[in-house]
C-alpha cells in the first residue's frame, strides 16, 4: 500500500462514472476503531472557494456515527475487482463485526482518519457543512416517496478535499 499525493485539480476521473456506477467507500474513524460504507450518491466540485465533495448518509448507517464525531473522513475509489467488497460494505453493518476484514479490505490511516488500503484513490475530506434532507424542500415531490418510503432522510455532508492520494504503480 503505497500512495503519492496529487493536487485535486490533477484528478482525471469522471465523477458520474466513479460515484454512480463504480461506487465509493466513505470511511471514518481512527486506529482504535473505524468503519466504512458504500456510497453511490455524491458530487464533486467547488464550494465556498474550496475543492469539495458532497456525500449523503442515512441515519441508521453505523459509519454516520464516525463521520458525525470526527472532523475528517475519507472517500476511497476502488477498482472493479473489488465489486464484491463494495456490495458487502453496502449491505452489512460494521456495528457488530469487523466489516473491513470480512470484506477483505485493509484500513489505511492518514491524517488522523482512515481510508481503504486497496483503493486506487483516497480523498481526505474535512467537513464544512451538513444538514438533513427535509421533505418540505423537495421541488420534485415524487422523489420523497420514491427514495424515502421509510422517511429515513440522508444527512448531506459538504467537505473540503484536503488531500488526494493515488496508488503508486
Amino acid at each position: 500500500m503505497s500512495f503519492r499525493e496529487i493536487k485535486p485539480e490533477d484528478l482525471s476521473m469522471n465523477p458520474f462514472t466513479k460515484i454512480g456506477k463504480e461506487w465509493l467507500l466513505i470511511t471514518a474513524g481512527n486506529e482504535e476503531k473505524c468503519n466504512t460504507m458504500t456510497a453511490s450518491w455524491g458530487s464533486m466540485g467547488v464550494m465556498w472557494g474550496k475543492n469539495a465533495v458532497t456525500v449523503y448518509i442515512r441515519p441508521q448507517r453505523y459509519t454516520k456515527e464516525f463521520v458525525d464525531r470526527d472532523d475528517t473522513f475519507t472517500v476511497s475509489v476502488l477498482g472493479e475487482t473489488y465489486r464484491k467488497a463494495l456490495n458487502y460494505c453496502g449491505t452489512v453493518s460494521g456495528r457488530g463485526i469487523d466489516k473491513m476484514k470480512e470484506a477483505g479490505l485493509t484500513p489505511y490511516y492518514v491524517d488522523g482518519t482512515a481510508g481503504i488500503g486497496e483503493a486506487d484513490l483516497i480523498m481526505v475530506c474535512k467537513k464544512m457543512y451538513h444538514d438533513t434532507i427535509k421533505p418540505e424542500c423537495f421541488d420534485e415531490a415524487a422523489n420523497d416517496g420514491k427514495w424515502y418510503p421509510e422517511k429515513d432522510y440522508h444527512t448531506m455532508y459538504i467537505a473540503e478535499i484536503i488531500k488526494v492520494l493515488v496508488k503508486e504503480s
